[in-house]
């Protein structure tokens, strides 16, 4: 169950950087709705690896948050921030997709 609850953090925290780049994106007060997003999803993520890390080792729940954090924000960038899809950038996320299953194949076993 830990593992659903990290996973879950970890799209909070491709929530809150996308409200950021939102934000950068609005003014006045649709700027503050996006922040203030921003800051829930923050939240969200953060109680989600907490609660991960109970029963999870640290290291690797961390790792594997920042690695789903990473990999989403990428792929939100490429395909709502229209960020370049290179050939380079795409391997390196596919290597740190392996990454982050290799975590947690070895954490499982």
């Amino acid at each position: 169950m830990n593992w659903i609850i990290l996973i879950i953090g970890g799209l909070f925290e491709v929530a809150f950087t996308f409200c950021l780049g939102k934000a950068k994106e609005a003014s006045g007060g649709e700027a503050i709705g996006w922040y203030a997003a921003f800051l829930i999803a923050l939240v969200c993520s953060m109680a989600a690896l907490v609660k991960a890390t109970q029963s999870l080792p640290l290291g690797t729940a961390y790792a594997v948050w920042t690695g789903i954090g990473a990999v989403g924000t990428v792929l939100v960038g490429i395909f709502v921030f229209k960020d370049p899809a290179t050939f380079w950038r795409m391997f390196f996320i596919a290597t740190l997709i392996g990454s982050i299953i290799g975590l947690k194949v070895v954490a499982a076993s």
